[in-house]
């Protein structure tokens, strides 16, 4: 069912909320990979708090929906959220990628609750997911999977022996999708190796595949469903969106995939975010 327009209010509410996390936690470690932490936030806050089957008081629920984060760097952003559904106290996060801290840069599966897989090492989350895809349906579970990976990430050829294999499986419980901000950390993405038609990619290795604004909750929300509801294929949701997003001066600039802020432009990062969603939320 389509999400109603309360819904999405409450969406970017959190959405909001997860940003400022972003930018307090990232002035305290004094450092983070804050761009693409942005950029993902929103199909991150439709997924937890709208559609993925979980329960965070137990983290090990043998029949709970599984997130892998491929795109590894984007844990900052992604602790935020597990802090914010309880799998641990958020106050933790004030120790981020500090010496004795469970948090390191990229999450930890036996540290942190809600991590199902350590990533960092790009190329290799699809390939996880695909494994738990499999065990789930031998085992004749109902739980589905669910990878984001980064645009950059596409070029390791890892993920494209594994998007054979999980159409040659039929894994209509496996949905992958790509935070498709277009820079990464050296650059635009197509200056340094051409991605695109990444649709028509995914396509011709048999994957279903649905293209939308990663920044639209109501096209986050039917392209999630519509992955759901659809069988006999793994489905592949090319989220566009915009690196940094909601703190203009960080916006489309590769400068910020990794960055620190200090008191100043930490207060002008949470006045930006005040403003784009006062655009928004009216």
């Amino acid at each position: 069912m389509p999400l109603n327009e309360e819904e999405i209010k409450e969406l970017h509410k959190k959405a909001r909320e997860i940003r400022k996390g972003i930018v307090e936690i990232t002035f305290t470690a004094g450092g983070g990979h804050i761009g693409g932490s942005l950029s993902q936030t929103d199909v991150l806050v439709a997924l937890y708090y709208k559609y993925l089957n979980i329960d965070p008081k137990r983290p090990d629920w043998e029949d709970r929906d599984r997130m892998i984060l491929s795109k590894g760097h984007g844990g900052l952003g992604w602790a935020v959220i597990l802090g914010d559904k309880g799998y641990f106290d958020r106050e933790q996060l004030k120790d981020f990628n500090k010496t004795g801290s469970p948090f390191g840069m990229h999450l930890d599966r036996l540290k942190v609750p809600g991590c199902d897989a350590s990533t960092g090492s790009l190329g290799h989350g699809l390939a996880i997911g695909i494994g738990l895809a499999i065990g789930a349906k031998k085992m004749g579970k109902s739980w589905r999977t669910y990878v984001m990976m980064g645009d950059g990430e596409l070029c390791e050829g890892s993920v494209w022996e594994a998007s054979i294999i999980a159409a040659h499986h039929n894994l209509d419980n496996l949905t992958a999708l790509v935070d498709r901000n277009k820079l990464m950390i050296d650059g635009p993405t197509e200056d340094i190796t051409t991605l695109e038609p990444i649709d028509d990619k995914f396509k011709v290795f048999g994957w279903d595949t649905i293209r939308i604004d990663g920044h639209d909750f109501a096209q986050i929300g039917n392209a999630i469903e519509k992955a759901q509801a659809t069988k006999g294929k793994p489905t592949v949701i090319i989220c566009d969106t915009i690196k940094g997003k909601g703190v203009d001066f960080m916006e489309n600039e590769f400068r910020w995939h990794y960055g620190g802020v200090d008191s100043d432009l930490r207060d002008k990062a949470l006045e930006s975010i005040d403003r784009y969603y006062s655009k928004i939320l009216v």
